[in-house]
Formats: C-alpha cells, sequence, structure tokens
C-alpha cells in the first residue's frame, strides 16, 4: 500500500513538471487571453424611423381653403398694390417722342455731322408717321399736341433735307441765285430756330394729360 501511494505522488509530480514547461513566461503579442463578457444581452439595435412632414397631409398645403385669393375687387388693393396705369395708349404713345426730340437738340447744340443728324431726324419722322396714322380721324387727332408733333416733324424733316443737299451740292454751285440757301449762315438760322420750335415741342408733350 505505501508503494502504490509512493508511485502515485511520483505520477502527479512528473504531470505537473510537463504542463509547467508548456506554459509560456510571457503573453506580449497573444493579445488577449481571458474570457470577453455577453454584451449582446443589453445592447438594443436602433431602429431607423420614418421622418415625419411638415404638414400632416400634403393637399392640405394645396387647399384652397389655406390661401386667401387676392381682393382684386377692393379698390384700396388694385390702386395701391396693384397700382394700375391710369394714362391713356394716347399719351403713353405721345411721351416716346421726348427722348427722340431731345437726342435731336443734343445734336444741333454739338454741331454733329449731318448724317448723324439726318438719322436721328429719320427716327422721328418713322415715328411720327405711326402716331399720325394710329390717331387720325380720331378725337386725339384735335390735340394741341398731336398737332404739335405733326408740326415739328415736319420741319425738322426740311432742315435735314436743306443740310443733306447743302452738303452735296454746295461745292458745285455758286453763292449767287438759288446756291444762297445752302450758305453757313442760312442753314444756322434754321438749325436755330428748329431748336426752339423743339424744346416748346418737349414742354408741350410733358404737360399733357
Amino acid at each position: 500500500m505505501k508503494k502504490f501511494f509512493v508511485a502515485a505522488l511520483i505520477i502527479f509530480m512528473c504531470s505537473g513538471a510537463v504542463h509547467a514547461e508548456k506554459k509560456p513566461n510571457t503573453y506580449d503579442g497573444m493579445g488577449y487571453v481571458g474570457t470577453l463578457p455577453d454584451v449582446t444581452k443589453s445592447f438594443t439595435t436602433a431602429e431607423p424611423k420614418d421622418a415625419l412632414p411638415t404638414f400632416e397631409q400634403i393637399k392640405n398645403f394645396h387647399s384652397s381653403n389655406a390661401i386667401k385669393p387676392a381682393p382684386t375687387e377692393d379698390p384700396a388693393f388694385v390702386n395701391i398694390i396693384l397700382k394700375t396705369d391710369k394714362t391713356s395708349p394716347y399719351i403713353n404713345d405721345l411721351r416716346e417722342f421726348v427722348p427722340m426730340l431731345e437726342s435731336i437738340l443734343d445734336s444741333i447744340e454739338s454741331g454733329e455731322n449731318v448724317q448723324r443728324f439726318a438719322a436721328r431726324v429719320y427716327y422721328l419722322n418713322t415715328h411720327a408717321d405711326y402716331f399720325r396714322d394710329k390717331y387720325t380721324n380720331l378725337p386725339e387727332e384735335n390735340y394741341a399736341s398731336f398737332q404739335k408733333v405733326m408740326e415739328i416733324s415736319l420741319h425738322a424733316k426740311t432742315i435735314s433735307q436743306l443740310r443733306t443737299e447743302a452738303y452735296r451740292y454746295t461745292p458745285y454751285m455758286a453763292y449767287q441765285g438759288a446756291g444762297h440757301i445752302y450758305n453757313g449762315t442760312n442753314i444756322d438760322d434754321q438749325l436755330n430756330y428748329l431748336q426752339m420750335e423743339i424744346e416748346q415741342a418737349i414742354a408741350v408733350i410733358k404737360e399733357a394729360n
């Protein structure tokens, strides 16, 4: 019995020595060698939720009950908010002549050459012809402003033709006889008179209502 106990003790000691030799001295580079806790038991996955629109229903946004119609029948809204144009078509057409006449004034005052002056007058005459055709046989035909536009258009056309002819023919005509109408003094006098008429015409047009 004693021999059996001694043999068992020897075998046990040898087994412990074998395990001691296989156990590493260090755990460097082996990572964590312990037991990790199970965190999935207390972790809840967040489920995505659908975003809600600002308005409960899209149809409510486009509902006619949600948008008040403009009070177009209210005179205060029409006169203040919309600010309707109260001028007549005739006055609107008439006022278009102001910048045309002012450009001719600038041409006279700056001594612009014959070609540019003639171009400005031609532009005025073209609009005057349209203006005449539009309002002939209408009450506007008797307005002072209408008559003034017709007069100034014709006078400007006459002076333009005079300057153009003088530019073309003066080198070939003698001063005596018909040639004197093309001399510079006469043309300057005609331009000065036209300038005064244009200034009067602009005043008449601006006062028309």
